[in-house]
């Protein structure tokens, strides 16, 4: 039989929810990151190792998902345009604020975190401007990469090996532990590929990570190319929330062992944390993604505007909030009030930037990516 085509929707609720949270949570970890004593751009003199403890866990669950939306949406947008289309969209939506950003919004950040080694931002901006740095920026230069690799992959999906490829899926998926069966695909892929690579940079030639974000993103278009696969991700749902639970424990287990170097050398015991890392964020994927199906029908009209606005607010938020870190940790109070008003003072000016700045004037939409206003729209 051949595979279903996931049916025509008008949206896909479940994704304009998650892509929103997602990015949300992004925001969310780097408003506290100066107070987690990981060594950021900006530090506060005093840390929490309980945030610290949190936070890495919720690094294992949030980039890997978006990667995943972002590749759905690739597929549903390709069966509705040429590649051709599809290539200049993503030219315009993603290379251009890439560049925008690159130019005028990562320099102020890196400024602010080697500024004893400046006379002035305006002596150095020509200098950082130059540089070209994609800095916290890195996930669209990856989504650049990935959209231009997600037409191949299309019609490798519409030719006879892809549908093999989604038959056997299908099949897999209606198995209870099918899907979280990917695992050890993935488990293998990112365990050899940190082994020839041992590379932490966020840098596309990375392959340790490239590699493994592209699994999500090629799975997000497989998934929701087939009908029988997206209903099993809702169904199986809670069978996926135990795995969830089971590597959450594990993954905290290994994360508070006691000192095992004596027992395994180096190599080892990265390999078993990226065992521990990667059970985390394929089954937390399957969990999101299945809970969000099944209970999520509707995108209400606050959703949409924002889901169109938190692609600027990602742009903008971390140099606001390196910007304003500079200044609050300096304050002489605790760390919850200086991460309370870190957070809110970020939200406040990322979002008012976003609503009154950026989405009036199709001009410096157009730089931060989003669509142009006709006049039907600006009349309505």
């Amino acid at each position: 039989m051949m595979n279903e085509v996931l049916p025509q929707r008008k949206r896909y609720s479940e994704l304009d929810w998650l892509r929103v949270i997602l990015i949300f949570a992004v925001f969310l970890h780097h408003a506290f990151m100066p107070f987690n004593g990981d060594g950021w751009h900006v530090m506060n003199n005093e840390s929490s190792k309980v945030l610290d403890d949190i936070m890495v866990y919720f690094e294992q669950l949030r980039l890997q998902t978006l990667f995943f939306i972002a590749g759905a949406g690739s597929l549903l947008l390709l069966q509705k345009t040429s590649a051709k289309s599809f290539m200049l969209s993503k030219c315009h939506r993603l290379f251009i604020p890439l560049l925008v950003g690159m130019i005028l919004i990562v320099p102020p950040q890196n400024y602010i975190e080697n500024i004893a080694d400046y006379d002035s931002f305006l002596s150095a901006y020509g200098q950082l401007m130059l540089s070209f740095d994609t800095n916290h920026l890195w996930f669209i230069e990856f989504l650049l990469i990935f959209m231009l690799l997600a037409i191949p992959f299309k019609r490798f999906l519409d030719g006879a090996t892809g549908i093999v490829w989604l038959k056997w899926l299908e099949r897999l998926s209606q198995f209870k532990l099918g899907l979280i069966a990917l695992v050890i695909v993935l488990v293998l892929i990112r365990g050899l590929a940190k082994y020839l690579m041992p590379d932490d940079s966020h840098h596309i030639e990375n392959l340790s990570l490239s590699v493994f974000y592209l699994f999500f993103f090629f799975a997000g278009m497989s998934f929701i190319h087939s009908a029988r696969v997206w209903q099993t991700l809702a169904l199986h749902r809670r069978t996926y929330l135990i795995c969830l639970l089971i590597s959450t424990l594990l993954f905290y287990a290994y994360y508070y062992s006691p000192d095992l170097s004596p027992y395994l050398s180096l190599t080892t015991r990265w390999q078993i944390w990226w065992l521990v890392c990667t059970m985390v964020s394929w089954s937390g994927l399957l969990t999101m993604v299945g809970f969000a199906s099944a209970h999520i029908r509707k995108t209400p009209g606050w959703l949409m505007q924002t889901n169109e606005l938190i692609y600027p607010f990602y742009i903008l938020h971390q140099t606001v909030i390196v910007m304003l870190a500079f200044y609050i940790v300096q304050w002489q109070v605790g760390i919850m009030v200086k991460s309370l008003s870190l957070l809110v003072s970020a939200f406040i000016i990322c979002a008012s930037l976003c609503y009154w700045l950026i989405k009036p004037f199709n001009l410096m939409r157009y730089l931060f990516g989003l669509k142009k206003i006709t006049r039907e729209q600006e009349n309505t």
